[in-house]
C-alpha cells in the first residue's frame, strides 16, 4: 500500500501511468497547437510565409488551414488546443503529485476528453474523405488525444468515478486488465482509415 495516499501498488501505478500520459500528451498537444497558431498568424501577416509543416500536396498544414473545417467554431481550431491542453498538463501534474480530486472534477475532465476524441474523429473524417490532405501537426494531436481519453476513462472506471453496478464490477475489472488492447484498436482504426484513404500516395513511397 501507498500509506500516504491509501492506494494499493496497482492503483498507485495506474495513477502514475495516467498522470504521465496526460502530462506528456498535453505537452505534445500544446506544442502542436502553438505551432499551428503561430503558422496561421504568420501566414495571415505574410502571404509569402513558408509554413514549416508543408511538405508536399498530401502532407500540408497550410492547405488544411485554408479550409472551413480548420475554423469550424468561427476561430482557428488550434486555439481550442491552446486553451485545453494546459488543463490536460495540469491534471497530469495533479495525478503525479497524488492530489485527491473530487469526483465531479474527474467526470468533467472525462467528459472533456470524450468531446476531444469526438472532435478529433470528425477532423480525421474531414481530412481523409473531404479535404484529401493531412496536416502533420494535426496528426500529432490525434495521436495524443486517443490515449488521453482512454487512460482517463480507464482510471475513472477503476476508481469508481464512473459508477459500475456490483453485478458488473468483476467483469469490468477483468476487461480493464487488458485495456491496452482497446487503445491499440483505436490506433489501428485511425491508421487503417489514413492508410486506405491515401493509399495511392503511400504506395508511391514503397
Amino acid at each position: 500500500m501507498d500509506e500516504a495516499f491509501g492506494e494499493s501498488g496497482r492503483e498507485a501505478r495506474g495513477r502514475t501511468v495516467t498522470g504521465l500520459v496526460l502530462l506528456l500528451g498535453g505537452l505534445v498537444g500544446l506544442a502542436a497547437a502553438f505551432d499551428l497558431t503561430y503558422e496561421r498568424i504568420a501566414s495571415l501577416l505574410d502571404p509569402d510565409h513558408v509554413i514549416s509543416c508543408d511538405f508536399n500536396p498530401v502532407l500540408s498544414c497550410g492547405t488544411v488551414m485554408s479550409t472551413w473545417q480548420a475554423s469550424v467554431f468561427g476561430f482557428a481550431n488550434p486555439i481550442i488546443g491552446l486553451a485545453s491542453f494546459p488543463l490536460v498538463v495540469f491534471m497530469g501534474v495533479l495525478l503525479l503529485s497524488k492530489v485527491s480530486l473530487p469526483r465531479w472534477i474527474a467526470l468533467v475532465f472525462n467528459l472533456g476528453a470524450l468531446g476531444g476524441i469526438a472532435f478529433v474523429s470528425w477532423l480525421i473524417f474531414q481530412s481523409v474523405y473531404m479535404i484529401g490532405v493531412l496536416c502533420p501537426w494535426c496528426m500529432a494531436v490525434w495521436a495524443v488525444v486517443l490515449p488521453i481519453f482512454w487512460f482517463t476513462t480507464v482510471r475513472n472506471l477503476r476508481t469508481g468515478a464512473i459508477p459500475v453496478s456490483a453485478d458488473w464490477r468483476d467483469a469490468v475489472d477483468d476487461l480493464l486488465r487488458f485495456h491496452w488492447i482497446g487503445l491499440a484498436l483505436l490506433y489501428l482504426a485511425v491508421v487503417t482509415v489514413v492508410a486506405t484513404g491515401f493509399w495511392d500516395y503511400w504506395s508511391t513511397l514503397l
